[in-house]
C-alpha cells in the first residue's frame, strides 16, 4: 500500500503541507527527446527538498544525463561538475531509504558513492537516476543468481552431470545467454535439496507483481533512496537509455535537459496526467 504522501511523484515536489492540501509541486524535465512529468515522495523531505530548491533556481539547466544504459536507467543532473566545484566539495544528502519505495520501472532516485567509502549510503546532492530496467519472471526473480552460480560450480564438478555441464558449456559459448538462464533456474530446487542451500529471495506481493509486469531494477532495493516517480514521460526515458554511448555510458550526442517546477493542484494533475493519488482525493 502506497500512503497519501507516496503521491508526490514527476520530478515534481511536494512539501508535507503541500502533499496534505490542494496543491503540489509539478515538476517537468525538458529534453530534445520530449518532456518527463514526475512528483516527489512527502516521506524522502530532505530529498524533495534539495531538487525543488536546484530546480527553482535553474541549476539543472543545462546538465546532461550522462550515464545511460539500456535496460538499466538513465542518470543526469551533475549540477556541481557543471558549476566546477571540486569533487571534495560536493554536498550529500542523508540516506532516506524506506522500506514501501523499490525500483520498479519509472521510479527517481539519489545516486552515490559505493558502500566502501560512503558506508552511510549517503546521496549526491544533485543526481538522480530514472530505472527502466526489465521484465521478469517470478522463478528468476526470486532466486538469488549469485549463490545460484556458486552452487551450479559446485554441482558439475559431479561426475555424473557431465550432460549438464556441456550444455551450459555450449550455451555459454554460444552467447545464449537467455536458454542459459532457464537452464540454470531448472536446477534450483534440485541445487537446495542436494546442497542443502537457500537459493531463494524475499519479496513482497508488490514488488514481484511490479516486477513481473512493469519490471525495474530489484538489485538496487535497499541500497539507494527512492524519492520520486514518473508520471508522463516514461517512453522518452527509455528512448534516452537507447541511445548511442561510448565506452563509458556518456551518450555521443549530448542529452540536455532544463528543469521547470509549477504548482498545480492535485486535482488537475489527475486530470492531465491521469496519476490517481493513493488517498483518492
Amino acid at each position: 500500500m502506497r500512503f497519501l504522501r507516496n503521491l508526490c511523484f514527476v520530478f515534481l515536489f511536494a512539501t508535507t503541507a503541500a502533499c496534505g492540501g490542494e496543491k503540489d509541486y509539478l515538476i517537468t524535465i525538458e529534453t530534445s527527446h520530449g518532456n518527463i512529468v514526475a512528483v516527489l515522495f512527502d516521506d524522502t523531505p530532505e530529498h524533495k527538498s534539495n531538487f525543488i530548491k536546484l530546480a527553482e533556481a535553474g541549476r539543472f539547466d543545462s546538465t546532461e544525463f550522462q550515464r545511460v544504459m539500456k535496460n538499466f536507467m538513465i542518470q543526469g543532473g551533475d549540477v556541481f561538475t557543471k558549476e566546477n566545484l571540486p569533487p571534495q566539495e560536493w554536498p550529500t544528502l542523508p540516506a532516506e531509504i524506506r522500506p514501501n519505495y523499490f525500483h520498479r520501472k519509472g521510479m527517481i532516485a539519489a545516486a552515490r558513492q559505493p558502500d566502501g567509502i560512503n558506508p552511510e549510503r549517503r546521496s549526491n546532492g544533485s543526481q538522480f537516476y530514472i530505472t527502466i530496467g526489465k521484465v521478469y519472471n517470478e522463478l528468476e526473480l526470486t532466486t538469488d543468481m549469485e549463490q545460484l552460480q556458486k552452487s551450479l560450480m559446485k554441482y558439475m564438478e559431479l561426475g555424473s552431470q557431465l550432460d549438464f555441464k556441456n550444455e551450459y558449456i555450449r550455451l555459454y559459448n554460444e552467447q545464449k545467454f537467455d536458454s542459459l538462464t532457464t537452464l540454470i533456474l531448472s536446477k534450483r530446487d534440485e541445487l537446495e535439496s542436494s546442497l542443502n542451500v537457500n537459493l531463494t529471495k524475499d519479496f513482497t506481493k508488490e514488488q514481484i507483481e511490479a516486477y513481473t509486469t512493469v519490471g525495474g531494477v530489484p538489485h538496487l532495493d535497499k541500497e539507494y533512496t527512492v524519492f520520486g516517480e514518473v508520471i508522463q514521460g516514461l517512453e522518452v526515458a527509455e528512448e534516452i537509455s537507447n541511445t548511442s554511448t561510448n565506452t563509458r555510458d556518456r551518450p555521443i550526442e549530448p542529452v540536455y535537459m532544463t528543469v521547470k517546477v509549477e504548482k498545480m493542484s492535485r486535482k488537475k494533475i489527475e486530470k492531465e496526467y491521469g496519476y490517481s493519488y493513493p488517498d483518492g482525493k
